[in-house]
């Protein structure tokens, strides 16, 4: 791992770029314990956080999604690419699951900085391929502290339909050691987006979760992702019913297991009549698997006022989803 210093300075360095754009400082958020009086039973060296984040492609935020209500400026990738790495440094994660993300050399090189590697798999059809200004295509990625893990092998996977054929979506697996010998079994998901998409997604969540269960063989399992599915929908409980004995971190939240409101916000030009279209909801989740992991922590998502007027994308957030950070413990 980079020595404190560099981690430091890095973060002070992409503060200032993005603030010499625009002053407009990042959304700043708190933890939530959630530790029990167990917690003198955990061991420091089995702690490890995690954040789940798109980060939202550049090559499509200025072009086809339409955030009406985002100044260009602020989508600009001269002054995006400064928050969106405040975003990474902020929380100080030891993992990092990211997804529609088309400026990996740029992120891989920042975070080699701070003791990191990385991988990608692109999308086999990514759109943004067909916009006029791009840096090739979107992918998920996973980022992970050397100084904590060591990759003992992966999986780079096209997510297949009821029909055995191959979608536009992809998954990446990363099967890591800790540096206490404990293995885990991570992976990011994207799923298929859009309304009237729901069995799409059905279809995409049972051959990933086919093939998490295959390659766990008892491992703890860690599964992130833009499942563009609110919690009613079946893919979600796909999930949680799998015999990964899989639990979204951020009912941890709710005395009745319910997930957050949202996790996305956002006010796009409407594709009927040119009416606005207001979107809030959530499709984003780190699911764990909850005999072999304990969530002791979580970061909190911000209110409506934190938010603002204008949702997102905006000068004060880089994103139209918000990221989400856990905090875990291996048992």
């Amino acid at each position: 791992m980079a020595d404190s210093s560099t981690y430091t300075q890095l973060l002070k360095e992409v503060r200032e770029k993005s603030a010499a754009i625009n002053t407009t400082p990042l959304i700043k958020r708190d933890f939530i314990s959630l530790s029990k009086s167990n917690t003198t039973s955990y061991k420091k060296e089995n702690a490890f956080r995690v954040m789940q984040w798109n980060l939202l492609a550049q090559a499509l935020c200025q072009t086809s999604d339409g955030f009406i209500l985002c100044p260009n400026a602020a989508l600009d990738w001269s002054y995006r690419q400064h928050h969106i790495m405040e975003e990474l440094l902020t929380y100080c994660a030891d993992i990092y699951f990211l997804e529609e993300l088309d400026h990996y050399p740029f992120v891989e090189k920042e975070m080699q900085k701070i003791g990191f590697s990385g991988l990608f798999f692109p999308k086999p059809d990514s759109p943004c391929l067909y916009q006029a200004i791009n840096n090739g295509a979107d992918g998920c990625a996973i980022f992970w502290r050397n100084s904590q893990f060591k990759l003992l092998s992966h999986d780079s996977i096209i997510l297949l339909n009821d029909k055995g054929i191959e979608t536009n979506q992809v998954a990446l697996l990363c099967n890591f050691e800790s540096m206490s010998g404990k293995k885990l079994l991570c992976a990011v998901t994207h799923l298929k987006s859009k309304t009237g998409f729901e069995e799409y997604r059905f279809q995409q969540g049972k051959y990933l979760e086919k093939v998490l269960s295959e390659k766990a063989n008892g491992l703890p399992v860690i599964l992130c992702g833009d499942f563009n599915a609110e919690p009613t929908e079946k893919v979600v409980k796909v999930m949680k019913s799998s015999k990964l004995m899989l639990k979204s971190a951020y009912t941890n939240l709710s005395l009745h297991e319910d997930e957050p409101p949202y996790t996305t916000w956002k006010v796009r030009a409407g594709r009927k009549g040119g009416e606005k279209e207001e979107v809030c909801h959530t499709i984003d989740y780190i699911f764990y698997s909850e005999n072999s992991l304990a969530c002791t922590g979580l970061l909190k998502l911000p209110t409506a006022d934190e938010i603002g007027k204008d949702f997102l994308p905006s000068y004060a957030y880089p994103s139209d989803h918000l990221s989400l950070v856990a905090d875990f413990q291996l048992l």
